[in-house]
């Protein structure tokens, strides 16, 4: 299934790196756990950085009630929501043809403020274990002043597009005569080993790194289009 290009989704410069259909938005948003959510109020723009999960056709995102996004999206103003992965830094021959590999997605509309409480309770679980998998049923469970500090906003994914690019540089032709390397530096963040507070009991299990395949190799990545 393809989300339908809108006037406002659809990719115009370099299409064919655009990408459409769910399984490639789909894994990109289940790889990153942190958006850029932009919005407008009284004409100054913001961006705001926060964490996310996705449920279906849905992301939510949550925050302390206090915050300035959550209150303004709650309200039903248009937001655009980006999320970015860098697998590489890509060399060429001159400066102007350097470039990134990346994989992003923008999705654009209007939140709604989830006030249901068993939806809410769902919501906070997903985004904490899309964070940190399966750590919500070693933690203790917010209590009712925690939830009464804390907002959560479902965006419905419908205007959605994504855009990919891979593969080495594309130099002129000409440059390809330059004594110059050219290429790709590939990018991967890594978890390294666990480092537990002073107050740690020695009972406590540390946090199993298995779980944390977004920080995978690149090379069990599924291939994407070169561009």
């Amino acid at each position: 299934m393809n989300y339908a290009p809108t006037a406002r989704t659809r990719v115009r410069r370099l299409k064919k790196r655009a990408a459409y259909d769910e399984s490639t938005v789909h894994a990109i948003l289940d790889e990153g756990f942190i958006c850029h959510v932009g919005f407008v109020v009284e004409s100054q723009p913001y961006v705001i950085p926060t964490v996310y999960a996705r449920d279906r056709q849905c992301l939510y995102l949550h925050g302390a009630v206090a915050s300035r996004m959550l209150r303004t999206l709650a309200s039903g103003i248009d937001v655009c929501v980006t999320v970015t992965l860098v697998d590489g830094l890509v060399l060429a021959r001159s400066a102007f043809h350097h470039s990134i590999n990346y994989r992003s997605v923008v999705a654009l509309g209007k939140a709604r403020l989830v006030d249901d409480a068993q939806e809410r309770m769902r919501a906070l679980h997903l985004i904490t274990d899309h964070v940190v998998p399966q750590r919500w049923k070693e933690v203790r469970g917010p209590n009712q002043l925690e939830l009464k500090q804390t907002s959560v906003l479902a965006l419905p994914l419908q205007e959605v597009s994504a855009k990919i690019r891979s593969g080495p540089p594309v130099d002129d032709e000409e440059d390809y005569a330059l004594p110059i390397w050219a290429g790709v530096l590939p990018i991967e963040t890594r978890l390294r080993r666990p480092v537990g507070d002073a107050r740690v009991l020695p009972a406590a299990r540390k946090p199993g790194l298995a779980g944390f395949k977004r920080f995978a190799s690149a090379k069990k990545r599924p291939a994407v289009p070169k561009s």
